[in-house]
């Protein structure tokens, strides 16, 4: 018989105490710090960090019961200021009476940085012990003065076996719940578990979906129950979240280890997800010169034809030059001889300063300047095959410096080779310039 106005099978399943929370191990185990703090009656501010549906919520009501605080829970989508100065109020007076107050604030990375700020003085005097819960890296959404007073834990999506575990007694509770005695073939729990990527409460929902739809005749929930429900999973990732970024490194990194299978699939993860492509057209542009150079000079021509053509197709047909170029510049040679060099060169103008341009390669079109030394020895290289390698370009106290140096990687070990070929040229030019010092026989006394 089917029991209406039944909260959803989540809420219904939440632990009643920590021996039965499901999961994070690895903070509430003897040798986690959550489960250490707890085994002397203590509990600091904290923020959880994880993603949807491993448990934050649950997990703070928990601890506040453990340590026999008064319990508060606030969303920063809908709360404010008010709200906040209210519970402060109650966290002093119940500090006064010996008793702990622990305000669970979800979403806390909407709060904005004033909202932020306002939390820092009862939690520095300890009328309130915070717990906030956020899907975002707290080092981007939440503000220094605040991470300096919470610790955070972060906390892992549950494993396969941990979301079974949450199944199988999901479907003990519902057959009480609805009366109903259903069983379940197998392969169903595990296929539900793996759809849930580590999110128990997707997981319990589609469990308890399937199990409301199924054919009052039928008494077993079988995989082709399942097909009609399994459709929607969405992708992690957030243009201006933690996925963003974590997915844009691999898809660079992918590319710098010459990984095309890794690339493409990375670029192609953030495509379905909806990132710009524009957005990864620039950043391959940038990846040729930083990460390819003159190893293949022609890799970032080919970035930019990248993006043109885009920008002439649009979606989805421009998308395959992204991924054409995103093959390529994996599989091409690599050098960040160019990258380096520039970062020399910046280093050296801020270490010393206003260097003067040297008299040889100065611009003489006045026969002052003529007269003053501008250009004076100037060797022009189309004209005079031997002598350009006595020219003197960079400051005089900058003679000897060397910023760009190439690798032996595609076309820079042209570049190397002709390079050391002018070396040695200068060095003879440079040897025939110096005039040999008089011999002891020929000398006069």
């Amino acid at each position: 018989m089917l029991k209406k106005s039944l909260p959803p099978l989540a809420h219904r399943l939440r632990p009643r105490d920590l021996s039965e929370f499901v999961g994070q191990r690895h903070l509430l185990g003897e040798k986690g710090f959550i489960g250490m703090m707890l085994a002397r009656g203590h509990l600091d501010s904290m923020v959880f960090w994880g993603p949807p549906g491993c448990g934050k919520t649950t997990l703070a009501n928990l601890l506040a019961g453990a340590v026999a605080a008064d319990f508060h829970r606030l969303s920063a989508v809908t709360a404010g200021v008010a709200d906040i100065r209210k519970i402060a109020k109650t966290g002093r007076e119940n500090r006064e009476k010996g008793q702990r107050t622990v305000l669970f604030l979800d979403e806390i990375h909407r709060f904005n940085k004033a909202q932020q700020d306002f939390l820092l003085a009862p939690v520095e005097e300890g009328a309130l012990i915070l717990l906030g819960a956020t899907t975002e890296n707290p080092s981007f959404s939440i503000i220094t003065p605040l991470l300096s007073r919470v610790r955070v834990a972060v906390l892992k999506a549950l494993s396969i076996e941990m979301s079974l575990e949450l199944l199988r007694k999901a479907v003990l509770r519902l057959a009480d719940d609805y009366g109903r005695g259903v069983t379940v073939a197998d392969g169903v729990l595990e296929r539900i578990a793996v759809f849930a990527e580590g999110d128990a409460r997707r997981g319990l929902n589609l469990l308890e979906t399937a199990f409301i739809n199924l054919d009052p005749e039928r008494c077993q929930l079988r995989e082709e129950d399942l097909k009609p429900l399994l459709t929607g999973r969405g992708l992690a990732y957030d243009r201006d979240g933690e996925e963003h970024f974590n997915q844009i490194s691999a898809f660079i990194k992918s590319m710098r280890a010459g990984d095309p299978d890794a690339a493409l699939y990375w670029l192609g993860r953030m495509l379905i997800s909806g990132e710009e492509p524009l957005y990864l057209a620039r950043r391959m542009i940038r990846f040729a010169s930083e990460d390819i150079g003159n190893a293949a000079p022609q890799a970032l021509q080919l970035a930019i034809n990248a993006r043109q053509a885009y920008e002439t197709l649009g979606s989805p047909e421009g998308e395959l030059a992204l991924y054409q170029v995103a093959a390529y510049l994996a599989t091409a040679p690599k050098s960040d001889a160019v990258y380096l060099a520039m970062k020399r060169v910046i280093k050296e103008i801020k270490k010393s300063g206003n260097q003067p341009v040297p008299l040889q390669v100065r611009n003489a079109p006045t026969g002052l300047l003529r007269e003053l030394g501008y250009g004076s020895g100037y060797v022009n290289p189309h004209r005079d095959k031997i002598n350009p390698g006595l020219i003197v370009a960079l400051p005089e106290k900058l003679v000897g410096l060397s910023f760009y140096q190439p690798s032996e990687n595609g076309y820079e070990a042209t570049v190397n080779q002709r390079l050391r070929e002018r070396e040695q040229l200068l060095r003879q030019l440079r040897s025939a310039a110096v005039p040999k010092p008089a011999s002891a026989s020929g000398s006069k006394s």
